[in-house]
């Protein structure tokens, strides 16, 4: 199966896709706008279908790859959902315990993209623990437009809480030396944010992807080390960057920041058509990297 890219879609359309997975316009408004670029043949629904995931390509370490050792454990949330659920992972055979990092998804659960990076984390030599803030309704249901559904009618608090209880279970694991760190994805990027300043006692490192950032308030109270990953092309995210760099520096947090040009939001979700590779592949390496050297 051949992998679409985004310079086979019209930048409005992107566009108008990017609106709709973040909730600013329903699958019919969606529909309605992107009828003027079905064209040859094609229809607005096919287009949707284009645009989706195909998690077919989600498959750099496979759940069957023998170099990473795979569970779902369960772990409490006493200020949130109460019981939770997550995808933990560790390189196979590892001695010794090992720095550990949080991932978090995008607005619609534990999807087989974000566990495929799970497993990624792993496999560069951490243990990784990827929660699923749709486990109080019944865990990730398949479908990335019905767990969108499913999280938009979350408490939020209740998820927010839910990951800084995550944080907190994997500093303790057997398998870890308490050395914390944090990737996320779209929302998981906001909440990478959100959990440096809800734990600076705790996260050392948080690695936010594209994502929604904290009030200059909040921001003064990180004491991570930020390495922060923005698409060129995102006007909806990147319009907080300025006022949250400034944040940080009247603050003396230390962070790195790039802006990958002409990329979209998902630069890095390789299931779909705004899939990246340079800029994924450039990121990632900086990503591991930077977990490297600063959870040792």
């Amino acid at each position: 199966m051949k992998r679409p890219t985004a310079r086979e879609f019209d930048q409005e359309l992107l566009d108008i896709y990017d609106y709709y997975v973040h909730g600013q316009i329903d699958r019919r408004g969606f529909l309605e706008r992107a009828a003027k670029f079905a064209v040859g043949g094609l229809t607005a629904v096919a287009l949707l279908e284009m645009l989706s995931p195909q998690y077919a390509f989600a498959a750099e370490v496979p759940k069957e790859d023998l170099r990473v050792t795979s569970d779902y454990l369960k772990y409490p949330s006493p200020d949130g959902s109460g019981e939770m659920r997550g995808l933990f992972a560790k390189p196979a055979g590892a001695k010794g315990k090992l720095p550990g990092v949080v991932v978090v998804h995008e607005n619609r659960g534990l999807n087989p993209y974000i566990e495929d990076v799970t497993r990624r984390v792993a496999l560069a030599g951490f243990v990784a623990f990827a929660p699923d803030a749709l486990y109080p309704a019944g865990g990730y249901p398949g479908s990335d437009d019905a767990g969108r559904t499913m999280q938009a009618k979350l408490d939020g608090r209740k998820i927010t809480e839910d990951f800084v209880a995550a944080v907190k279970f994997l500093s303790t694991h057997p398998d870890g030396n308490g050395m914390m760190g944090v990737t996320g994805f779209c929302f998981g990027g906001g909440m990478a944010n959100t959990l440096a300043w809800r734990l600076p006692g705790l996260v050392k490192a948080a690695v936010p992807y594209y994502g929604g950032q904290p009030s200059a308030e909040n921001a003064a109270k990180i004491k991570a080390t930020l390495l922060l990953h923005y698409a060129g092309l995102d006007e909806r995210v990147n319009k907080g960057w300025p006022a949250y760099e400034a944040a940080l520096q009247a603050a003396r947090v230390e962070y790195e920041a790039f802006i990958y040009p002409n990329v979209n939001h998902g630069f890095h979700n390789d299931t779909t058509p705004r899939y990246d590779k340079a800029a994924a592949e450039l990121s990632w390496s900086r990503t591991i990297a930077f977990f490297k050297q600063k959870l040792g």
